[in-house]
């Protein structure tokens, strides 16, 4: 049996800005992510550094950027740094699913 572990720290900062790298539409949902993670479960899953540089990017990248969730942000919402929207039913499971995963 594969062995789990909880993924924290600079981890997941890199492994944020990794995947938006790869697939830049995915600032959306690491944003949504990070904002739950800090606002609703009072545990952030990245640095607050790394939340920063990502609202920057999302904000220098509103107009091209592209996915089903950016209707629950705005760029209000960018500008002011915080999350103040509905979340997207699916954000728990997509939580727990993110902060675990197979070693």
């Amino acid at each position: 049996m594969a062995k789990r572990r909880i993924i924290t720290g600079k981890m997941m900062d890199n492994k944020c800005f990794d995947c938006i790298e790869e697939e830049p539409n995915l600032m959306v949902p690491w944003y949504i992510l990070a904002s739950y993670a800090y606002y609703q479960e009072d545990a952030p899953i990245i640095s607050d550094q790394s939340f920063d540089r990502l609202t920057a990017m999302l904000l220098d990248s509103w107009s091209t950027v592209q996915h089903f969730h950016k209707k629950y942000l705005s760029r209000e919402m960018l500008e002011a740094g915080t999350y103040s929207g509905k979340y997207p039913s699916r954000v728990p499971h997509a939580m727990f699913q993110l902060r675990r995963r197979d070693k």
